[in-house]
């Protein structure tokens, strides 16, 4: 039994009431596009908007938070989550199109979104059926590919604090960088309005086959896997550092360096949360080693380490 396992019934019983769902002890594997990690102490989703301003205004101050989304382009540890950990469904998932301009729920999946303004003749967001996981992780993350990032097509976005207060947030609050956005990782973003242009329908979903089939000749979407793990340092590509330093196909335990795309960790059956961490963390060693260049993670990692995994890996 994991430490987390003998406060959960504890802190279940101090949280307040919510109409939505509050599981403990949640198996996290499942919702993770790795497959892999340990279980969160307390699950949230909440039913909607004013059911997460109520509960963020009224829970413990001291538990802690961990806010995830499509959970594409994350890693939870083997340890699990401690603390209360939220996941925004259905309600905060939707996409309202009106003329160039487009509202979506911060859990609208990328994809949705770009087939939906296709459809409405909006063009610009094509980028977005390129992109796995949901617009809430797009915009803390500043998502792009294929030549656009969300800062280019971003209008404003809402999120809530974790007093339960909402804010509005526009360019210049967000602080837009690569793969990044300065908004405090408390803030929980709800939605966003993008910004499109008036486009021919069959012209703009024809660039979204000639994305969607560009990923499927060259990255691994078929398998478990996190997307990108590292950021491109400037001037360089990821995974053509990664693969200089011949670390393609490499493997610890059940994880693998992705052999169509170097700069993807695999999950080929039986890996832990461990296994690829160790595996990110020698493909940066070796990086380094061959290059001079550091690579950081791209990929979010969430929880504690199994310790009880570790004391074995160090024996």
């Amino acid at each position: 039994m994991m430490a987390a396992e003998h406060v959960t019934e504890h802190l279940i019983n101090r949280l307040p009431a919510v109409r939505g769902r509050l599981r403990d002890d949640e198996p996290m594997a499942r919702y993770t596009w790795f497959r892999v990690g340990g279980p969160a102490e307390v699950l949230f989703e909440p039913a909607d908007i004013e059911d997460l301003q109520s509960f963020l205004k009224a829970r413990p101050s001291d538990v802690p938070i961990t806010i995830i989304g499509g959970t594409s382009n994350i890693l939870i540890r083997d340890g699990g989550i401690p603390g209360i950990t939220i996941r925004l469904g259905k309600a905060f998932a939707n996409i309202d199109i009106q003329s160039e301009q487009v509202r979506v729920g911060a859990a609208a999946a990328d994809v949705n979104v770009a087939r939906r303004t296709a459809e409405a003749g909006v063009a610009g967001l094509e980028f977005l059926v390129g992109i796995p996981g949901t617009i809430g992780g797009a915009l803390r993350m500043n998502a792009g590919a294929y030549g656009t990032e969300i800062k280019d097509v971003f209008q404003s976005a809402d999120a809530i604090t974790q007093d339960g207060e909402c804010v509005q947030l526009g360019i210049t609050e967000m602080g837009f960088g690569y793969r990044r956005c300065t908004v405090p990782s408390s803030y929980i973003f709800i939605g966003a309005t993008l910004q499109g242009t008036s486009g021919d329908v069959t012209a703009i979903q024809a660039r979204m086959k000639d994305i969607q089939e560009s990923r499927e000749t060259t990255q691994p979407v078929r398998e478990r896997t996190g997307g990108s793990t590292f950021a491109n340092p400037e001037g360089h590509s990821a995974w053509a550092l990664v693969d200089a330093a011949r670390c393609r196909g490499l493997k610890i335990g059940g994880a693998m360096v992705s052999e169509a795309h170097t700069n993807f960790l695999i999950n080929t059956g039986d890996a832990t949360a461990l296994d690829i961490e160790t595996l990110g963390e020698d493909v940066r060693r070796r990086v380094k080693e061959d290059s001079g260049i550091d690579l950081h993670w791209e990929i979010r990692r969430l929880g504690v380490p199994n310790e009880t995994v570790l004391r074995e890996v160090s024996t």
